[in-house]
């Protein structure tokens, strides 16, 4: 196939002399065919020609695979609400624990500020600091191709100013590979979330158990039990969703009271200890797999003993390593048969001199 190019488009010695361009993709460099594959356009003509076939240079990558498929975004959470189809979510960490989650189909992973006690060993969730968490967000970012990214902003990371509180969340999003942050409260974050949408940070809301405010609270309690707290909790999920806020995590509240917001919600919600009628459902991994070393929360199903199944295997390599059943020879390392030969002549040799 060739393509004729009139002399309104092409500069210098082509002009106003038509131009007959072979169209052969394949012969042309890498970044040329990537231009061929993308936008259906010859390369010499991407000098002086708007791209009308695309909206954006962006492109999500492949990144090995033959089909990739379509990222999670705020939209497809919004979506699956309003189809009715439950949102999928859980916590992750670092690298490997994220690509399970991610393959496993869950549309959802929040890196969570309970790293504090599932990953790090700190008694809440107050001691973890921004470094600790851009540091886990950015593990969990490069293990993604699907689910939606969520990360916490930690205590005291958006408690102090609006300027502050925006340039933590910007570093979630420009430095760790987040796609939203969540932060802890309602009515009174409402301001914040209004100013990080403002700034292109999606922002995920947290009301009822809010485990920052584990000493304001009095401990972890379940909230939203009296009139007066239903009435609080209403009004801080309406002002979340009004300021912008994409979704809200109910945690801790009771399931009635966790229907009624959902079902009055233009958002999803993401329920954790509050029911089965939240539009979707988190939980911590730890929690899924008996990792946490501290008793079940009434939420929290475990599907699986990890705990059990590391300490079964651990225990069987200690012994193996004691009783010299580990390493075998099958599992070392040989000389050359011929070094070997080498080897034993040298040695009398050597042991004499």
């Amino acid at each position: 196939m060739v393509l004729i190019i009139g002399s309104s488009l092409l500069a210098g010695k082509f002009a106003g002399t038509p131009l007959s361009v072979p169209w052969n993709p394949p012969k042309f460099p890498s970044a040329l065919r990537y231009t061929w594959t993308c936008f259906g356009l010859h390369p010499l003509l991407l000098g002086g020609v708007a791209l009308e076939n695309t909206m954006s240079l962006t492109q999500l990558r492949a990144s090995g695979a033959a089909t990739p498929l379509p990222r999670v975004t705020s939209g497809t959470l919004l979506q699956k609400k309003i189809a009715g189809q439950p949102i999928t979510a859980l916590t992750a960490y670092d690298y490997p624990t994220a690509r399970l989650v991610d393959e496993a189909g869950i549309d959802m992973i929040l890196v969570g500020d309970s790293l504090g006690m599932a990953v790090l060993g700190y008694e809440n969730t107050l001691p973890v600091t921004m470094d600790e968490m851009l540091h886990h967000t950015r593990a969990v970012a490069r293990a993604l191709r699907r689910a939606f990214l969520v990360a916490d902003m930690p205590y005291g990371s958006y408690h102090s100013s609006a300027l502050e509180a925006t340039r933590n969340a910007v570093r979630f999003i420009k430095d760790a590979g987040a796609q939203a942050v969540k932060i802890e409260g309602g009515t009174a974050r409402a301001d914040l979330v209004r100013r990080l949408t403002d700034a292109e940070v999606p922002v995920v809301g947290h009301i009822g158990l809010t485990p920052q405010s584990v000493h304001s609270m009095g401990g972890y309690r379940v909230q939203g039990k009296t009139l007066d707290a239903i009435d609080r909790l209403s009004a801080d999920a309406h002002a979340l969703e009004d300021a912008g806020a994409i979704a809200i995590v109910l945690e801790g509240i009771p399931r009635e009271l966790a229907a009624s917001i959902t079902a009055h919600s233009g958002i999803p919600t993401i329920g954790i200890g509050a029911g089965p009628d939240c539009d979707g459902q988190i939980l911590v991994f730890h929690d899924l797999f008996n990792l946490t070393f501290a008793p079940h929360a009434k939420f929290a199903r475990q599907y699986a003993d990890a705990a059990a199944f590391f300490s079964t295997a651990l225990e069987q390599y200690r012994n193996d390593v004691a009783r010299h059943n580990f390493p075998s020879d099958a599992e070392s390392y040989h000389l050359p048969r011929e070094v070997q030969s080498a080897l034993a002549a040298t040695r009398p040799q050597a042991r004499k001199a």
